[in-house]
């Protein structure tokens, strides 16, 4: 075990990053009909620079920290990253909240198995166990939707968010990679960079001014965003990204509380049979014990 690994407060921080990134979806899913695409992710972008910058600067890494001699492996990171950010809110607009979450809960199975192809990351027993266990959860909780045939929206919904499910996968392993020299915040503030200006390239496509409560969901959104950033960011720094991945079902909880408390849809029973399957995963995650 190296100095930096320490798996309960890299689980406490991925757990933590979960509920931010909660809030960051409720966001975009508040203003998603009334707001471009591009617009949305450059909002989230802009203002997540703040809680980045700040952070930097309260570790004095700001603007020293920026420095880097890993640029290609940054490109990377930032280029899965942003493409992700693209298509998880591309899929937030055309699926229900619960719905668009639930497809990005398959991003632990790639980031495990990526993880132990790339990074030569064990493959538990505990960790498998868990992926199974909540793997199984987002089945039961997303198969009687599938089952019943979808609409064309819904289906482009499903692949987009597939797509972005990958990519997710992808950047995290980069983070992975980065955090064993990089600063976590010029991770993070490199990857809302370039989301910004993958965002600007769709003005000519049309923005719309935002006025009201639509400009404070689209600040929330880059707040939220930025301070999970951050979150996940460091817990990555203290544990393996396998070991991490079957908390990443825990994260399922939030939006499906907030379609029921926020956006009022009715309480689904097959989240009664989901929910101990994906909490029974994380447990079975967490009863590791390192030699």
């Amino acid at each position: 075990m190296s100095g930096s690994d320490d798996p309960a407060l890299g689980i406490g921080l991925r757990l933590l990053s979960g509920v931010l990134m909660a809030g960051m979806f409720i966001c975009v899913k508040a203003v998603s009909d009334a707001v471009p695409l591009g617009e949305i992710v450059f909002f989230r972008s802009f203002f997540a620079v703040i809680p980045l910058v700040v952070f930097l600067w309260m570790r004095r890494e700001f603007p020293h920290g920026l420095a880097t001699k890993r640029p290609g492996a940054h490109f990377l990171r930032a280029g899965f990253g942003a493409l992700a950010l693209f298509g998880s809110f591309a899929a937030v607009a055309r699926l229900p909240l619960a719905e668009a979450v639930l497809i990005a809960q398959l991003s632990p199975i790639f980031l495990a198995i990526t993880a132990a192809v790339l990074l030569s990351e064990r493959l538990t027993v505990w960790r498998l166990g868990g992926l199974v266990l909540g793997f199984a959860g987002v089945i039961v909780l997303v198969w009687p939707e599938l089952s019943r045939g979808a609409e064309l929206g819904r289906l482009a919904g499903y692949t987009i968010g597939l797509i972005a499910a990958v990519l997710s996968a992808l950047a995290l392993i980069m983070v992975r990679s980065l955090n064993r020299t990089e600063s976590p915040g010029a991770i993070a503030l490199y990857f809302v960079l370039a989301s910004m200006i993958g965002a600007l390239a769709t003005l000519p496509l049309g923005w719309v001014l935002p006025q009201g409560w639509t400009l404070v969901f689209l600040i929330g959104a880059g707040l939220f965003g930025g301070f999970g950033h951050i979150a996940m960011t460091r817990a990555f720094r203290y544990t393996e990204a396998s070991r991490l991945a079957p908390f990443e079902y825990v994260a399922l909880l939030w939006p499906v509380a907030a379609d029921l408390l926020i956006f009022r849809l009715p309480f689904s029973t097959t989240f009664l049979l989901a929910a101990p399957l994906i909490l029974a995963g994380a447990a079975f995650a967490a009863m590791e014990r390192r030699s």
